[in-house]
């Protein structure tokens, strides 16, 4: 049985998808279960069993003789969340209990680190490189930081594990994420409700307004991605999960505009002052590492990426991954 925890969340219920596309139905669910659309997430998916959260530790240690696989991406992921209680009971605690587990019994496991890890970029976004002097910018991003430094000190690990660095990840499942949902989502819902798209300004002497980037990249992708960890021997260790290319949020924009067949409206507002000190200014994955391992699989451009979120789900009719 392959266990999947955050399974009705954004990227988790799109994993479930991928498992299911591969025929694989033997598969635990894990989460909390607390919101209708991540329940829908999960609809017409195939699974052996829903565990909520709170239940899951004792049974996974009970039932451990017949995991072959754990994919952890359970997490807290509210960047503005400024409890740091809550990350550390959720994001590292458990996290911390899974991996004894799947130590103990000799699981493989793959978790859900972050690049909000490598703050504000000081130190580059290279994963190859030490995490230690990596200064996360918001309560969150340390304490997947916090749990990826534990990992390392480790002498027992699983028998081969991964700690996925997820960049900025867009596309279907992600409806229920609110203010975090991803910035092609609320420019789409912008658009259609107004006919105009409004961009954070730059307060940042060197940038143009509108050219704030990221590393955009698909969900489909990083589904790909995780599953390449599974089917592979890949080196146990950290790794981007990224397109290797930053694109500005005025190119994300216009190609919403575009896939949306909607003339260009841009207008540039204040970054929120609650958000504006610890703003992002620039991401970019460097990939080498994961190409090394073996991974060769293209990744979806954002014009196309947009494009088919857009119309396969926004606006068409299967909204659900």
């Amino acid at each position: 049985m392959i266990i999947v925890t955050g399974a009705s969340g954004f990227i988790g219920s799109c994993l479930v998808r991928g498992l299911n596309d591969l025929g694989i139905r033997n598969i635990m669910v894990v989460d909390d279960f607390y919101k209708h659309h991540k329940e829908i997430n999960l609809d017409k998916k195939r699974v052996r069993e829903w565990v909520h959260r709170s239940i899951f530790l004792p049974l996974f240690e009970k039932m451990a003789g017949n995991i072959e696989f754990v994919y952890h991406l359970g997490a807290r992921t509210d960047t503005t969340e400024q409890s740091t209680d809550i990350f550390d009971e959720l994001n590292v605690a458990y996290s911390k209990a899974i991996w004894n587990i799947c130590t103990e019994h000799q699981i493989p496991l793959v978790y859900a680190s972050s690049a909000a890890t490598y703050g504000n970029g000081d130190f580059g976004y290279d994963d190859k490189k030490s995490i230690k002097k990596l200064k996360p910018l918001n309560p969150y991003g340390q304490s997947k930081q916090d749990f990826d430094l534990w990992v390392e000190k480790q002498k027992e690990t699983p028998p081969k594990w991964a700690g996925l660095k997820f960049f900025n990840v867009y596309g279907p499942n992600e409806y229920h994420k609110g203010r975090m949902a991803s910035v092609i989502f609320h420019a789409y819902n912008q658009i259609r409700k107004t006919g105009k798209l409004k961009l954070f300004r730059s307060h940042k002497e060197g940038i143009a307004d509108g050219h704030q980037s990221r590393d955009f990249v698909y969900v489909k992708d990083l589904v790909k991605a995780c599953l390449f960890f599974r089917d592979h021997d890949a080196p146990s260790g950290l790794y981007n999960i990224g397109t290797g290319k930053a694109r500005t949020f005025l190119d994300l924009g216009k190609a919403t505009f575009a896939a949306m067949g909607v003339e260009e409206n841009i207008e540039f507002i204040d970054t929120p002052a609650d958000i504006r000190g610890n703003y992002q200014y620039f991401t970019e994955a460097k990939m080498k590492k994961l190409e090394d391992a073996g991974y060769g699989e293209a990744w979806t451009g954002l014009e196309d990426g947009a494009r088919d979120y857009v119309e396969g789900y926004l606006v068409g009719g299967r909204k659900y991954y």
